[in-house]
């Protein structure tokens, strides 16, 4: 049975190499290691296009391929040998020497096997569904030997690319084309950017409601064999009506009436690891006011919100932050280390504090529309309270498509669409 699970994923596998895709932003990135001896590990939520970019990453090159997300192999984890696998690959392969293997976390041991074949010469390319590959499965059985490239949801270039919409940006004010890229801007802030939503044109929230629980189930209940599931399902769906929003695990535990707040960060730890949320820490100099400040929540896709969350109309002050929050880890930010809120000594919040280094580099104020007087001073003061008190002069508002100057307290504020931050 194993060879016959071979032989029809190459054939799937030859469908797909000879597909067009879109071109994904951590392409050049990847490219610069594909012949590298390191391990190649392509890390991100399921469905968000991981095996598609590795093939990409692949093309013009003989490789064997291997997907672990197998019904007959997951039936029959533990008695299939990793001899077994490697005799079959190369018996419908022939003599090649590079290998990706899918959902590398389902293989039993895979850590073991990933190093055995290191050794012998192999240049393996892997994909998984959980963070904690990336972190500490990782960092304790490749140490040293691996190069992590994380894969997301389509950022809102690459969608646009998928839509095939091509314009100059040199156009971006002319109304026709200012007009299309706002209706697809609106269309990509509540269906998100799962790639088979966006290419195939399905219905978002039938397909991400069904994908959330399957998410739910593979990467969170069966991973780690969560008695109470009901309960786990509660934080998630918590968490994503929450979303943007603050929280601790001592209110989440009362919420939920569940027993402990150790049972509350294991759960939320789980989510996090399987990418459906992020938790994002408050700024500050001191690790104390880092780690018992509140946290603010933030899930992987805009879509999940759509279609999970329950709300009587989109909120899209703060549905434009989740959106903004995800394009930046998108683009390379690493929440808690790169990426913070901030609260100033009047407890003004500041959506985001951009780090690179120890350089406070940006931040962020995100907000719907800015055209109320009373809206624009609330924001205007947050920034530039934030801006004297992290002794840093780039400040940004964005908004759905206002776009001018402020001065103000020596300070100048950029209002910028949000289109048009993402385009640069």
């Amino acid at each position: 049975m194993l060879k016959n699970v071979i032989l029809r994923q190459k054939r799937e596998k030859e469908s797909f190499v000879i597909s067009k895709y879109v071109e994904r932003n951590q392409s050049s990135y990847a490219r610069r290691w594909i012949d590298s001896q390191l391990i190649k590990v392509v890390i991100g939520p399921r469905r968000a296009g991981k095996s598609v970019f590795s093939f990409m990453l692949l093309d013009g090159r003989q490789f064997m391929y291997l997907n672990l997300d197998d019904e007959f192999l997951g039936a029959n984890a533990g008695t299939i040998t990793t001899d077994e696998i490697i005799k079959e690959l190369h018996s419908a392969y022939g003599n090649v020497k590079t290998v990706l293997f899918d959902e590398i976390q389902n293989l039993p041991n895979w850590e073991l096997f990933v190093n055995r074949l290191h050794r012998e010469g192999y240049n393996l390319i892997l994909t998984g569904s959980n963070a904690r590959l990336l972190s500490k499965e990782l960092s304790t059985a490749l140490t040293g030997r691996h190069i992590p490239i994380e894969i997301y949801p389509f950022d809102f270039k690459e969608f646009l690319d998928a839509r095939r919409f091509k314009f100059d940006l040199q156009y971006i004010e002319v109304s026709s084309v200012r007009g299309e890229l706002l209706r697809l801007m609106e269309e990509f802030m509540l269906s998100g950017g799962f790639p088979e939503v966006v290419v195939n044109n399905l219905d978002s929230r039938d397909y991400l409601r069904v994908l959330y629980d399957s998410l739910l189930f593979k990467d969170v209940v069966k991973r780690h064999k969560v008695k109470q599931s009901s309960q786990i399902e509660n934080v998630g769906t918590y968490l994503i009506n929450n979303f943007a929003s603050f929280y601790s695990l001592r209110k989440l535990q009362n919420a939920l009436d569940l027993k402990s707040v150790t049972t509350v960060e294991k759960y939320t730890k789980y989510l996090e690891e399987a990418y459906l949320v992020f938790s994002l820490l408050r700024y500050s100099p001191k690790s104390v006011k880092r780690i018992k400040s509140p946290k603010k929540v933030y899930v992987i896709d805009n879509g999940f919100i759509s279609a999970k969350a329950i709300q009587h109309s989109p909120d899209r002050g703060r549905m434009m932050e989740n959106l903004l929050f995800v394009e930046l880890i998108k683009h390379g930010f690493q929440p808690n280390s790169e990426i913070f809120y901030y609260k100033t000594r009047n407890d003004r919040e500041i959506d985001f504090v951009l780090k690179k280094g120890t350089e406070i580099v940006e931040l962020i104020q995100v907000c719907y529309e800015s055209s109320s007087s009373e809206v624009e001073k609330r924001e205007v003061k947050a920034l530039t309270e934030a801006g004297e008190e992290l002794k840093t002069d780039n400040l940004t508002l964005l908004t759905w498509d206002e776009k001018r100057v402020i001065k103000q307290n020596g300070f100048t504020i950029n209002i910028i669409p949000l289109i048009e931050w993402l385009m640069k």
